[in-house]
């Protein structure tokens, strides 16, 4: 199958530019108001080509964001006129800090309306089962953001073996990884992230895999969590396939 018509994930279900743009300020353990332009553009735009790479649907607005960073980083590099007054200009940064801030604020708060939802917690909606509220005693766990799943399918990718020049008669689609994930998963309370790619080593075969894993969190069907402390990346099976997708579920392509 042509490249345009194999599987693609739509990025946008998932997180946005500024998702993208928060996660690597924490990342670098940068201070909100005092970003490095050109150390946040580098990165930001190694993810995109990565992100494309893997057949995640980039959206507009992380293109546009991109070039709103390059424009704020050619704006820093330009030389400061001189001004008679002590009073410096505003920082080109001050509009992109502003905006990021009002992001995560709202974030936290529907994440926190989200915490407090009783709805699920004590009374369970119909079609729905207690796995969705799983929890591991003694372990305390955060939810995995796509932009970490993304780093560590780079990892589980540098191992990997260049695909073979011939073409490959029995290509694996996205579906029926999810069904082979689905069996893999039934039986067991959890698996680690690289578990689910052991035995793989083509990279048609690990980015199958990979966006399988990311339609299961789309369909509802999988929950993925880390120690908040670092630590392996571990996914939940949390609902039947037939319970959550429907006339939802991926079509028969390939990737």
């Amino acid at each position: 199958m042509e490249e345009s018509d194999s599987y693609r994930v739509m990025l946008e279900v998932f997180e946005g530019p500024m998702d993208l743009l928060l996660h690597l300020i924490k990342k670098n353990e940068i201070d909100i108001y005092d970003i490095p332009i050109a150390l946040i553009t580098q990165q930001y735009i190694e993810y995109i080509e990565m992100m494309k790479a893997l057949n995640l649907d980039v959206a507009g607005e992380f293109l546009v964001l991109a070039s709103e960073l390059m424009h704020i980083k050619s704006r820093m590099l330009l030389p400061k006129p001189e001004i008679e007054e002590e009073e410096e200009g505003p920082d080109p940064r001050d509009e992109l800090v502003r905006r990021l801030i009002e992001y995560q604020k709202f974030k936290e708060a529907a994440e926190s309306l989200r915490d407090r939802d009783l709805l699920g917690r004590d009374v369970f909606v119909r079609g729905a089962t207690a796995r969705d509220w799983i929890e591991i005693p003694g372990e305390s766990l955060a939810q995995v953001s796509l932009f970490q799943l993304v780093e560590a399918f780079q990892k589980v990718l540098e191992k990997a073996e260049p695909d073979e020049v011939q073409i490959l008669v029995d290509r694996i689609s996205v579906r029926e990884r999810i069904l082979e994930l689905m069996d893999k998963l039934k039986g067991t309370d959890s698996v680690t992230f690289e578990e689910l790619f052991e035995g793989k080593t083509a990279r048609r075969e690990l980015i199958v895999t990979f966006l399988a894993i990311l339609e299961m969190v789309r369909l509802s069907v999988m929950k993925v969590h880390q120690p908040e402390l670092a630590g392996r990346i571990r996914l939940f099976l949390i609902a039947d396939l037939e319970d959550r997708a429907g006339d939802d579920f991926i079509n028969d392509d390939y990737v």
